[in-house]
């Protein structure tokens, strides 16, 4: 019998949203918004400058979906198909915990989108692969990203400082969790 839920890869669905395994086809449309310089101001990761950038991240998110300790989904626009963002869970096996982090095309922000994904792979942690915690960090600055996690109940507990390295500086971080007890109550 297979305990693992993120094996096989889950696809998730959502009314507007496909939450599913990166392929090497969705190339361009990564690409696309991986680039966007704005996108990455408060990530934790540069923009893009050229396609075998993206071809590595690729490479890197299929590498890490094959462990199963977690997964990372591309967020795929139910309407035309195309891939606007990455979504992920990081799985914490023996404490029953993940840390959900995500990134979406800019043209697609303020539209409800972030959190119809966010809420569906919350209620995935939850109820599939029963978790007891959910936590998620974004800079203090990115204002979306914490009104978001705001918005899908998660509750801020703190401020780490100095806490993450970004883009060669040490940095605070704002940190949000939602409890299997919040998400059912």
């Amino acid at each position: 019998m297979n305990n693992n839920p993120f094996n096989p890869f889950p696809v998730l669905k959502t009314d507007r949203l496909i939450l599913r395994n990166v392929e090497k086809t969705d190339l361009q449309d990564i690409f696309d918004y991986a680039s966007d310089l704005n996108l990455t101001t408060y990530l934790t990761w540069r923009a893009h400058q050229t396609l075998a950038d993206t071809e590595g991240f690729i490479e890197f998110i299929l590498a890490s979906n094959e462990r199963h300790m977690g997964a990372t989904w591309v967020i795929v626009w139910k309407e035309n198909n195309r891939v606007i963002g990455t979504i992920d869970l990081s799985w914490n096996q023996k404490h029953y915990s993940a840390e959900l982090a995500y990134a979406l095309s800019r043209k697609y922000w303020r539209k409800g989108i972030g959190t119809e994904a966010v809420q569906e792979i919350v209620r995935f942690g939850f109820e599939e692969v029963k978790l007891e915690r959910i936590h998620a960090r974004c800079h203090p600055k990115n204002e979306a990203s914490y009104k978001l996690m705001e918005k899908t109940g998660m509750i801020y507990e703190g401020t780490l400082r100095k806490s993450m390295r970004r883009k060669g500086k040490q940095e605070d971080i704002k940190i949000y969790s939602i409890l299997k007890s919040e998400f059912e109550g």
